[in-house]
């Protein structure tokens, strides 16, 4: 109990500012890091699989998805063809700097932060702060973060999920915010205000099952990691090792969401980069079945590699970067205090 109430009393000297500017640090840093893994990933899958025109394919630095859609099959930044073909991950990143500059390393990084530093404020302070109203009342750390890590990811999907459509009708082709703006009062008119949410049980199901088995890993894990180093408050590393390993065991379980929802945005890309009215997408269970119709069990696990290649570290990173700048902003807290003592 004693160990709670300490953990408790550490997170409310932190103030909702403090949080906020933790967690958007977390998240810029982690999109600096992910960030050229992804664009990498992307120029190797083109050049195996040449992209054609229409095609779409999902842009994901393991805290952002974005719907790209090919226009005429290799002027995209993302995935513009090299002077000669890439031998492997090393050489793609050799090449890349070489002929196109280390910028384009980061190529989509503008779209990603615009979105994630948004989500991941709202996400991160409201775990903790629900996490601090919750530990007394059910007794219990790694239960108050499980409970905290549903709820404040289904309340980010929710409020992001409109902004998430606007993003994604933009990725389809340049429109003007005046285009925009009737782009979505047309779908509002032809389907409701709950067209806005379009989209978002399947990130509803992926999400909110990864928040909570990560939160609650990640308390146990680092609770397991002090006790075995026999330290009193977690360290950088204690946060990055508990982070990735509960990022990773998250991710493998809710991997076969993940694959339907990318399928889900895929389709409805492509419908839309062809000018054709989206169909009433399928159930995600009839999406499931479909997917082990044509691929077997296995499609449901199709690039479990590449997603805990990527999840792994940006889960470590943030959460080791966000625990950081909560540690710094306490003892300034503290310090100022005895300040004014």
């Amino acid at each position: 109990m004693k160990e709670q109430d300490e953990s408790v009393l550490a997170s409310t000297n932190i103030t909702p500012l403090q949080q906020i500017m933790a967690s958007s640090a977390g998240a810029l840093l982690t999109s600096l890091f992910v960030t050229p893994l992804d664009v990498v990933k992307i120029r190797l899958q083109a050049q195996n699989r040449p992209f054609t025109k229409g095609k779409c394919f999902v842009y994901c630095n393991g805290l952002m998805d974005h719907l790209c859609v090919c226009e005429n099959g290799n002027s995209k930044a993302w995935y513009k063809a090299p002077p000669r073909r890439f031998t492997g991950t090393a050489d793609a990143f050799v090449q890349i700097v070489r002929n196109e500059g280390v910028r384009s390393l980061w190529s989509g990084l503008p779209p990603t932060l615009v979105m994630a530093i948004p989500a991941t404020v709202i996400y991160f302070t409201c775990y903790d702060q629900l996490r601090d109203l919750l530990i007394h009342r059910v007794n219990n750390a790694e239960t108050a973060s499980l409970i905290s890590g549903a709820t404040a990811r289904l309340g980010a999907v929710t409020l992001i999920s409109p902004l998430e459509l606007v993003r994604t009708k933009m990725q389809y082709r340049p429109l003007s915010y005046w285009e925009l703006r009737q782009c979505i009062e047309i779908s509002v008119a032809n389907d409701g205000w709950l067209s806005l949410w379009r989209g978002w049980g399947p990130s509803v199901l992926r999400d909110v099952p990864f928040s909570a088995m990560y939160w609650y890993n990640y308390e146990f894990g680092r609770k397991w990691l002090c006790q075995r180093y026999n330290k009193l408050e977690p360290t950088v590393p204690i946060s990055f090792t508990a982070g990735a390993m509960s990022g990773s065991i998250a991710a493998f379980v809710t991997l076969p969401f993940d694959v339907v929802k990318t399928r889900r945005q895929i389709e409805l890309g492509e419908l839309e980069a062809m000018n054709k009215s989206p169909k009433r997408s399928s159930s995600t269970w009839n999406m499931m079945m479909r997917i082990i119709s044509e691929n077997g069990f296995k499609g449901l696990y199709a690039g479990l590699l590449p997603r805990l290649m990527k999840v792994a570290p940006a889960c470590a990173i943030m959460i080791s970067t966000y625990e950081f700048w909560k540690a710094f902003f306490r003892k300034l807290n503290k310090e100022r205090q005895l300040k004014a003592l």
